[in-house]
Order: structure tokens, then C-alpha cells, then sequence
């Protein structure tokens, strides 16, 4: 853990790579061409730089067709903030960050939440896990049930027996064991600019395999803040059940209970 600290720490240090990291904010998903679009240096030097942050994790590429597009992952940053400044100036803080965000916040573009990890395990038994009801109870507290065709409607039911779905959506594309397109909402949910979309891609490599989660179309700054939260801790609890046969032994989207009630109180009242 503390090898990856410093990681972040030191990719962080450097004013040309905290440069790249505030283009992907601005604007995320962005190929090479474009972040070193207004900015002096060669596209060698920034492929170098995004080498450092891809190594701190704190930011993803995915590939689309022809294009390899770079994704802000502001996990690490998150978890600095959790350490070094949330326990000691947290409640001042949040709300400081919150006016801040409200004033330059830019309501034309939705926000994507993109999250990588590495597994050891093969693709067919990742797919597996993410669409198996079963093994979904397990790891993610709620059965992801549905038939998996495209266009078919997709539930992630509570474990409790009462039937009662959380999020809905459609099936959107199926490429088994490889890609899996859905869309994400409450029940009911009805955005202006329509559901947000999940897409899950597994690329195996060896006797690892890596899953990217894409969310798009996030309606909000809060619907972002709850995937920050949420995919990394349920994605989490996929990892230790497929390397080690056994989930965490606490659920890590407990670290975030405060968040994850208001975003589900938000699907609710949609």
C-alpha cells in the first residue's frame, strides 16, 4: 500500500503530468493527439507522462476501434484525500468543495466514471460472475438477473427474497465472454438525457485477465461521486472471490453507506 502512495505521490509532483490530469477533467476520454493539443511537448514526452500516471493508477485507457482514449481515475487522489485531510478538516472541507463544484460545474457534459483492475482468472469466469445471479449475491449483495440478450431487461434484485429491484435496465449488447453493454437507473428513473450506460470489457492476458467498467452518461457530479464510489468497492469484492474463493470479510461499499443511501434515495424518488 505504501508503494502505491508513493506512486501517486510522485506522479503527482510533476506540474506537466498534474497538466494532463486537469485536460482529462475538463474534458474526459481523450486521445493522445488531443492532450497534447496547447500544450509544449512532444507526443514521446506525453506518452512518457501517462506511462507514470497509467502506473499510479490514476488514469485508464480503453480502447476504441483505432483510438486509445485516457480516462481520469480519481481513486488514488480520493484515497489520499481519506487518509491525509478527511478525518482532520473532512466536514469544512466537503462543504467548501461543494460551493466550489456548483459554481464550475459545466451542465452541457455528463460526467464518465472509468475503472480498471486486473484479475487472475480467465474471461469466461469473469463473465460468469457478472451475470450470474448467484454469484452476484455474492460479492455485489444483490442478484443481477436477466437472460442477457440484447434488448431483454436486466434487475439487480435484493438478496432478501422480497424481489424488490434497485436499478433496472435494458440489455444493450452481449459479446460473451468478452463485452457486456447495459443500461443503469432506478426504477422508474427518468433523466432528461436519458439512463446512464455500463459496459463491461474483459481482455485476458495470460492467467490474468483485465475488466474495465465504463459508466456513461452519469446525470450529475453526485451520480459521479456514487460510482467513484461504488464500482471500485464492489469490483474489489469480484477480485477476492475470483482469486481467493471468498469475498472480503467486510462489504466495502460499507465505507461509503452515507453515499450510497443518498444515491439510492435519489433513484427512489425518480
Amino acid at each position: 500500500m505504501t508503494a502505491e502512495v508513493d506512486q501517486v505521490f510522485r506522479a503527482l509532483a510533476d506540474p506537466t503530468r498534474r497538466s494532463l490530469l486537469d485536460r482529462l477533467h475538463e474534458h474526459n476520454g481523450r486521445t493522445l493527439g488531443q492532450l497534447c493539443e496547447h500544450l509544449a511537448m512532444t507526443r514521446q514526452s506525453s506518452t512518457q507522462h501517462l506511462e507514470v500516471l497509467e502506473a499510479a493508477n490514476l488514469v485508464s485507457t480503453v480502447w476504441r476501434g483505432r483510438e486509445k482514449l485516457h480516462y481520469l481515475n480519481p481513486v488514488p487522489i480520493y484515497e489520499i484525500q481519506e487518509r491525509w485531510i478527511h478525518k482532520f478538516e473532512g466536514p469544512r472541507l466537503r462543504t467548501l468543495s461543494s460551493v466550489k463544484r456548483r459554481a464550475e460545474e459545466d451542465m452541457t457534459e455528463k460526467p464518465t466514471f472509468v475503472y480498471v483492475t486486473y484479475i487472475e482468472s480467465t474471461p469466461e469466469k469473469v463473465w460468469g460472475a457478472l451475470t450470474d445471479a448467484d454469484l452476484t449475491a455474492e460479492y455485489w449483495g444483490h442478484h443481477n438477473i436477466s437472460d442477457w440478450r440484447p434488448g431483454s431487461r436486466w434487475e439487480h434484485q435484493r438478496t432478501d427474497g422480497s424481489g424488490v429491484a434497485d436499478i433496472v435496465g435494458t440489455v444493450l449488447e452481449t459479446a460473451p465472454p468478452r463485452r457486456l453493454v447495459m443500461t443503469f437507473g432506478g426504477p422508474g428513473a427518468d433523466s432528461d438525457g436519458g439512463p446512464s450506460r455500463v459496459s463491461f470489457e474483459i481482455e485476458p492476458y495470460g492467467e490474468i485477465v483485465r475488466l474495465t467498467v465504463t459508466h456513461e452518461n452519469l446525470a450529475d457530479q453526485a451520480e459521479y461521486d456514487a460510482a467513484s464510489a461504488g464500482w471500485p468497492a464492489v469490483l474489489a469484492n469480484l477480485k477476492s472471490l475470483m482469486e481467493t474463493g471468498h469475498v472480503l470479510p467486510r462489504a466495502p461499499w460499507e465505507m461509503h453507506t452515507e453515499l450510497r443511501a443518498a444515491n439510492m434515495a435519489r433513484n427512489a424518488a425518480r
